[in-house]
């Protein structure tokens, strides 16, 4: 409607203006020829400009208009598609149970933070007897548990950091721009996060649920996936050592803080 609209009075304003031009070269063109301007010669300059002035301006504005719209249709596709893909590509990089970024990802931040000139730390956390939650409960509480154990590891996160799962109970974390100090409070905080507030499944169930991590620097001159065997050795540590435990990597001597239930 509203195109329309401008097309009827742009097409107006032309069949006017063409009228005015007409009229104003018949009273000054044809009296200095030795013609007359009479009636007739009034009406034909009138009624010609409206005629061929009106219709073809009109048909113009209205291509015109039409125009446009095919090239706002096709920039809202294009929008569209560069949204689909966009939701995509995040899709792809998410863990499709828990939200978190999947391991290809989580790897890749781990890359990232390896040619960073800020030093970073690798954390990876495994929930203690999982198996066990699994078979008392079923796997559908034991998937419950890991997405609620996701969303204390996400909300523990300081700017920068980055969590992943690496698949089954396993999570990474990535932090960025940490010393060995910030890296055992991070991870002890995460640790505590997890433990101190029971995890309700089918809805009246409480699980005291726990994590034990390992961590360790990620070093520039080594491949990512050495930072992630050292990691890995830690927290297997901490397995040994009783669960429910940190064990840090590249202390002088193993830090491993103990749990507080």
């Amino acid at each position: 409607m509203a195109a329309m609209r401008r097309v009827l009075l742009r097409s107006t304003g032309v069949a006017i203006l063409s009228v005015a031009l007409s009229l104003g070269l018949a009273v000054t063109l044809v009296p200095a020829l030795g013609g007359v301007v009479d009636g007739n010669a009034w009406l034909m300059c009138v009624l010609c400009p409206l005629l061929i002035a009106w219709p073809a301006s009109a048909w113009q504005f209205w291509q015109h208009e039409q125009l446009r719209a095919a090239r706002a249709a096709l920039v809202a596709a294009h929008e569209e598609l560069q949204r689909a893909h966009d939701a995509l590509a995040e899709t792809a990089r998410r863990d499709g149970l828990t939200g978190l970024l999947n391991r290809e990802s989580l790897l890749a931040v781990v890359e990232q933070a390896r040619s960073s000139p800020e030093a970073a730390w690798l954390l990876v956390a495994d929930l203690d007897h999982f198996k066990a939650i699994n078979d008392r409960y079923g796997h559908a509480a034991g998937d419950d548990v890991l997405t609620q154990v996701a969303s204390r590891l996400s909300s523990g996160l300081g700017e920068g950091d980055a969590v992943g799962r690496l698949g089954g109970e396993e999570f990474a974390v990535v932090l960025a721009s940490a010393d060995e100090d910030h890296a055992a409070d991070a991870a002890e905080r995460l640790r505590a996060a997890v433990a101190q507030t029971p995890i309700l499944v089918e809805g009246d169930v409480r699980l005291n649920v726990t994590i034990s991590v390992g961590g360790a620097a990620i070093d520039p001159a080594l491949p990512v996936r050495d930072a992630y065997t050292s990691a890995d050795a830690r927290l297997y540590e901490a397995k040994r050592a009783g669960r429910n435990r940190v064990v840090l990597a590249a202390a002088e001597k193993v830090d491993a803080l103990a749990a507080s239930s």
